[in-house]
């Protein structure tokens, strides 16, 4: 057998096809490996800084509850909830059991009410958002995009005040 009948035989498409799947399946392994990473540097930095940005308890929110535990990652990557403050181009947002997360609203970054684009001049306190961005390395999100939502209306057997 030459060399030029191998190259053209099953044997070495085979082989061809082998190569190729382990490395198509290490590159989904390794993306898998780095979002888990990002996600979890994101949770991570978000409780060493919790004391700076949300005056937390002053050893860091991990170190406070004794370890995390059972408890979930937080999300990395957007938020849900109320505005609670707005200034300059940073705004504190209220989510899921009142935890509360850092916003970085940048020129790129689209505002919709409705239909509607605005700017970030448009928005209140007490505005229900959702918000999707990136993780910085200060436990902060770079808001992508922010959808000012209507307000909910009131639970029942609550008494809105206006």
């Amino acid at each position: 057998m030459n060399l030029n009948d191998f190259f053209q035989s099953k044997t070495f498409k085979g082989i061809l096809i082998g190569i190729g799947a382990v490395i198509v399946f290490l590159f989904i392994f390794r993306l898998g490996m780095t979002v888990g990473f990002k996600k979890a540097d994101f949770s991570y930095k978000w409780g060493e800084n919790y004391h700076q940005n949300f005056a937390g308890p002053k050893r860091g929110f991990f170190r406070e509850l004794g370890g995390m535990g059972d408890r979930d990652f937080i999300g990395a990557h957007g938020i849900f909830g109320k505005v609670l403050k707005i200034e300059g181009s940073e705004m504190v947002i209220s989510g899921q059991d009142n935890a509360e997360k850092i916003i970085i609203v940048g020129a790129d970054t689209v505002i919709e009410k409705f239909r509607e684009k605005i700017k970030l001049d448009g928005m209140a306190v007490d505005d229900t958002v959702v918000v999707i961005g990136e993780p910085n390395n200060e436990g902060k999100i770079e808001a992508k995009l922010i959808r000012i939502m209507p307000t909910p209306p009131p639970k029942p057997g609550e008494v809105k005040i206006q």
